[in-house]
């Protein structure tokens, strides 16, 4: 039977709140992250997904408080982003009450960082958020730091092998060129970097109609899809969701 696919809804937290913008810019508050997290989880999300998106250009550390508060009222896994840098971080979030966490920017700088929190939480724990942009010129896909403000040489389907390889235990691919668009997610990126690495790879930015999702299952090849908008503001519902998906003959949890 083939794996269950995963709904995986998104929390980008700014000074405590819910924000969602486009492209990462043109940020909106939206509201409490623990409210929203309580509604998803009794929704039916498989998992949610907590960054604190501005911890690593401000050079502070992830909100752990507000990591305890949610993972008291909500009774499925979740993974913590935003600002970590060691293994202390780690601890930290994990004691607070987190299942996994997410590096982005520090791992690109310290790819060991991935290789000693493997060794030390296992694969399983440590997620790797990659934020990528299509550059025409060479036709590429490339990696951005910093909540997509800063840009790499580094191509996207290089640096996710590598990634799995130092024990990465799933990618979290984000389009910032998708991201909050709507017109559906990466297809032909997320479909060629699903293929490429042995781990699950989570799917990020575009998602306007339950119609994305099953594309990004079946055409994408993701193992998960991650939104945010489309689930805020109500438009798209997780058990609606669901229901059409098994339509689909995607297997999902219901």
């Amino acid at each position: 039977m083939a794996l269950t696919k995963r709904i995986i809804p998104c929390l980008d937290i700014r000074d405590g709140q819910t924000v969602k913008g486009i492209r990462f810019e043109q940020l909106r508050e939206l509201g409490d992250p623990v409210a929203f997290a309580a509604q998803y989880a009794a929704e039916g999300a498989d998992e949610l997904v907590f960054l604190d998106i501005t911890a690593t250009n401000e050079n502070r550390k992830t909100f752990a408080g507000l990591v305890s508060r949610m993972a008291r009222e909500i009774n499925i896994p979740f993974t913590v982003g935003g600002g970590i840098r060691s293994v202390d971080d780690v601890y930290t979030l994990l004691a607070a009450g987190a299942d996994k966490v997410s590096v982005n920017t520090a791992a690109v700088k310290h790819p060991g960082l991935l290789a000693q929190l493997a060794g030390q939480f296992g694969s399983q724990c440590v997620v790797l958020a990659v934020d990528t942009k299509f550059h025409a010129g060479d036709r590429e896909d490339y990696v951005y730091l910093n909540g997509g403000r800063i840009p790499t040489s580094i191509r996207t389907a290089d640096w996710v092998r590598q990634a799995a390889d130092l024990g990465a235990g799933e990618i979290l691919l984000t389009s910032i060129d998708h991201d909050g668009m709507r017109r559906g997610f990466a297809l032909e990126l997320t479909h060629r970097i699903s293929e490429s690495v042995p781990v699950p790879v989570i799917a990020s930015g575009g998602a306007g109609s339950t119609e994305h999702f099953g594309e990004v299952f079946t055409s994408g090849h993701a193992d998960a899809a991650l939104a945010a908008g489309v689930f805020h503001s109500g438009e798209i519902g997780i058990p609606g969701l669901k229901q059409y998906l098994e339509t689909q003959k995607i297997n999902v949890r219901i």
